[in-house]
């Protein structure tokens, strides 16, 4: 049966607050694990960090989501062989490339899709700012050139990008939609047309949340229309320190993003429950947002 799994951003448990506290690594996986995630998405390092990460996180039960920003096709190979010591889900490409013209950008993927094929596990390209895909028109070119790329759907940086109208058009529902037929992992925070990450359990932010629900919801039915009927999907609850984080005047952030991190969960466990009649929720948490 296909299968859900949540995921908490470990560069999401950095608090970045003023008094200058940080949990250690070790301790935010105790967390993560305790409150019954499925697994952590992680940022390589070099191989000496990865070896730390690897040894903290086994006998945890948590699965690995490895996430890099190759800059080269060396970096791209480099990371993927780093990647393959964690037996991850899939590795996450940020490509850290901005590039103009689309002729340059879809050699680059072409490429970069070919290096991935021997990786042993999927490999998916984020669309994320400041990257390859940091345009939703650009990265829809792209995949006009390049068919069937796989993306990891992280949509706050597209609403922001775009900085689309409210009420969102259905044309711009449409461009969305195109992006989520060819997702096969998901990053979830929830933004605004101004900011890239709002805080969701304010009263006054449920028209967005709701927004990124009802893209979520259509993004997990397509999925389970393209994917093996074993597969797994994951979601990672992905609430940054600052300066993604709203701060007040102290530097300190506006609510309690772990908090709003098992609210996600919450949320996106109901979402898919409800997406089709063949699938199982992996992560034990399962409550109305």
């Amino acid at each position: 049966m296909q299968q859900l799994k949540v995921l908490q951003s470990l560069w999401a448990m950095e608090r970045r607050e003023p008094d200058g506290f940080e949990r250690t690594l070790e301790e935010n996986l105790h967390i993560i694990a305790a409150a019954s995630f499925d697994g952590v998405s992680y940022f390589l390092g070099d191989r000496d960090q990865t070896q730390t990460f690897k040894k903290l996180v086994n006998g945890t039960g948590l699965a690995i989501e490895a996430c890099g920003l190759p800059a080269s096709d060396d970096d791209l190979r480099r990371q993927i062989a780093l990647a393959g010591e964690l037996n991850p889900l899939h590795y996450n490409v940020q490509p850290d490339v901005r590039l103009r013209g689309l002729a340059e950008g879809a050699h680059l993927m072409e490429r970069w899709i070919r290096i991935s094929e021997s990786a042993g596990f999927p490999v998916y390209f984020e669309t994320h700012r400041n990257r390859l895909t940091t345009d939703l028109f650009y990265t829809l070119d792209l995949m006009d050139a390049v068919p069937d790329i796989p993306l990891l759907a992280d949509l706050s940086h597209f609403l922001v990008g775009r900085e689309f109208a409210w009420p969102v058009s259905a044309e711009n529902h449409r461009l969305i939609e195109r992006i989520l037929d060819s997702s096969w992992a998901f990053h979830g925070r929830v933004a605004s047309r101004e900011q890239v990450q709002i805080e969701i359990s304010f009263p006054h932010h449920k028209m967005w949340v709701n927004l990124f629900a009802s893209w979520w919801r259509y993004g997990f039915r397509s999925w389970r229309r393209r994917a093996q009927s074993d597969a797994v999907l994951s979601f990672t609850c992905e609430l940054g320190p600052r300066p993604y984080a709203i701060t007040n005047r102290a530097g300190q952030d506006s609510t309690d993003r772990w908090a709003e991190a098992l609210l996600m969960r919450g949320l996106v466990t109901d979402i898919w429950a409800d997406s089709g009649e063949n699938g199982t929720i992996s992560s034990t948490a399962r409550s109305k947002f």
